[in-house]
Order: C-alpha cells, then sequence, then structure tokens
C-alpha cells in the first residue's frame, strides 16, 4: 500500500488549520476565504486515501491495485458545493458593503449584554 507522505498530511493539517482561523474573523471577506481554503482542504484530504492515489490500469499498462473512484467522486461534489457556497458568501459580503462600505460583522448586542452581566462592578 502507499501511504501519503508527511508532507502532504501536514499541508493538509495547515489548510485546515488557516480554514478555521480565518472562518472565526468577523471580517466577511476573511470568512469566505476561510470556507475555500476548508474546500480545499476536504478535497485534498479526500484525494490522499489510500486507494484514490494509484493509478487506472490503462496508464500504467500493468495489474494492479485499481483506483476507487468514489474518493474523487466526492472530490467533485465537495468542488461543486465549495464553489456554491463561495458564491452564496460573496453575495452576501457584498450586500453588507452595499449597506455601510464595511465588511465586518457588527457586535451583536445581546453579546454585548452579556459581557457587561460578567464584567465585576466596581464598587468604589
Amino acid at each position: 500500500m502507499n501511504a501519503p507522505g508527511l508532507v502532504l498530511v501536514a499541508a493538509v493539517a495547515v489548510l485546515y488549520s488557516t480554514g478555521f482561523y480565518l472562518l472565526l474573523q468577523r471580517s466577511l471577506m476573511r470568512v469566505v476565504f476561510g470556507i475555500a481554503i476548508l474546500g480545499h482542504a476536504a478535497n485534498l484530504s479526500l484525494m490522499l486515501t489510500d486507494r484514490a492515489i494509484t493509478l487506472p490500469p490503462l496508464l500504467t499498462g500493468k495489474e494492479g491495485p485499481i483506483s476507487d473512484p468514489l474518493p474523487q467522486a466526492m472530490a467533485l461534489t465537495a468542488i461543486v458545493i465549495t464553489f456554491g457556497v463561495t458564491t452564496f458568501l460573496l453575495a452576501l459580503a457584498y450586500r453588507v458593503w452595499l449597506g455601510d462600505d464595511n465588511d465586518e460583522v457588527p457586535a451583536d448586542l445581546e453579546d454585548r449584554r452579556i459581557g457587561r452581566l460578567s464584567e465585576p462592578e466596581d464598587s468604589s
């Protein structure tokens, strides 16, 4: 069996961590980039399965393990879904930008109220 190299596994880990970091930001464009990077990480991790990285017998000229088409079909589906979600988020970010010339998500009023309740009161 052909196991993926440590460099490819590290690349998937870096892509996932960067995507989640960007997803937690307040800027909508960073959220869009985070979703796109997470989509790429999912596709790469699907392609790194052991059976998905073998060549079909037509290209190698010899018999051997046949490539599994399921991870490739799932990656194609993930590409389409990522494209649709990215397009929707870009339209949403553009709509927010038209409203106030800023793509930052405003703080929620309920979050502010809960934050004030958790602060210690100054009795002096």
